[in-house]
């Protein structure tokens, strides 16, 4: 994804790893993100589940391959990455192409989004659609597995994952230092420090370690994603800066601290510059919980 073009979805709703692959014996189940490939079942009112599902959002393919339909899914978006065995295509999330949909000849298609009429455009060719929106809250990435399980015949092993991330972030919480609450830190979208407030769900999930994010002092209307100067980050002085933005822009710890001024902020100084994966850090699907992981790593070590 080119800067630009990341630089305008993070602002949009913030959207947008190596698996065992996907069996098709029928019988035989693989490991794939928390879950397993199986048959589905039938779904609430006794029909069919549907057998050829596309995907044109990364997060909501995660969460499909997580709950075990990964069979049923015959295509994702270009920037659908992860898992590796996803049937990744040339198709658009941003600009879907109906035709090129209608295609795969599916029988329902999950997108993020309607603001391009795509479901009206689908609808006319009687094909289901499933709107999925950027997640607010962690609630609501465990809603949206949940109505993932239940769409795709999936239910049980739906509940199986939202419970087991519940467990893993509270055990995650668990262990962290006591003293952890309230350190201060900045989470960088991309290197003209785009970042994120605690309105937002990545901002929710630093909440549940009890971190205060330095963003959220400059975005009075609320809007979430505020473009910081490199003066407030400074005088701000976080103790822990976390960079979305090693993919996008190729920042480091060492590319921030060559920053003027940059090497007298607390987070450089004490080698809390925390390089995370730009995906999972903009992605509200099952792994949450690494990214939760990662950052409780940076907070024990400090």
């Amino acid at each position: 994804m080119t800067r630009l073009t990341r630089r305008s979805f993070a602002l949009a709703l913030l959207a947008l790893a190596p698996l065992a692959a996907c069996g098709s014996d029928g019988g035989a189940a693989a490991k794939i993100a928390g879950g397993v490939c199986e048959k589905p079942g039938k779904i609430a009112d006794g029909a069919a589940a549907p057998a050829r599902i596309v995907s044109l959002s990364p997060t909501a393919t995660e969460m499909l391959f997580a709950v075990g339909a990964c069979e049923q899914v015959v295509a994702v978006d270009e920037y659908s990455n992860f898992p590796e065995v996803a049937p990744d295509t040339k198709l658009s999330g941003f600009e879907p192409n109906t035709e090129a949909i209608a295609g795969y000849e599916p029988d329902l298609v999950v997108v993020q989004d309607d603001s391009t009429g795509i479901v009206a455009a689908l609808d006319a060719l009687k094909i289901p659609t499933l709107v999925l929106p950027a997640a607010a809250t962690i609630d609501d990435s465990y809603a949206q597995l949940i109505e993932l399980g239940a769409v795709t015949g999936h239910v049980e092993q739906a509940a199986a994952v939202v419970d087991s991330m519940k467990s893993r972030i509270a055990a995650l919480i668990e262990k962290l230092p006591k003293d952890s609450a309230g350190m201060t830190y900045y989470h960088e979208l991309d290197d003209t420090y785009y970042s994120v407030t605690s309105s937002t769900f990545v901002g929710q999930v630093y909440g549940l370690l009890g971190l205060v994010n330095i963003a959220d002092q400059v975005d009075p209307d609320g809007f979430g994603y505020p473009q910081l100067s490199a003066e407030h980050i400074i005088e701000s002085n976080p103790q822990l800066i976390f960079l979305a933005d090693t993919k996008c822009c190729a920042q480091t710890a060492a590319t921030v601290a060559a920053r003027p001024g940059w090497d007298k902020i607390a987070a450089v100084s004490g080698g809390a510059v925390i390089a995370l994966d730009d995906d999972i850090a903009s992605r509200w699907g099952p792994r949450i919980v690494d990214l939760l992981d990662q950052v409780g790593a940076a907070l024990v070590a400090k």
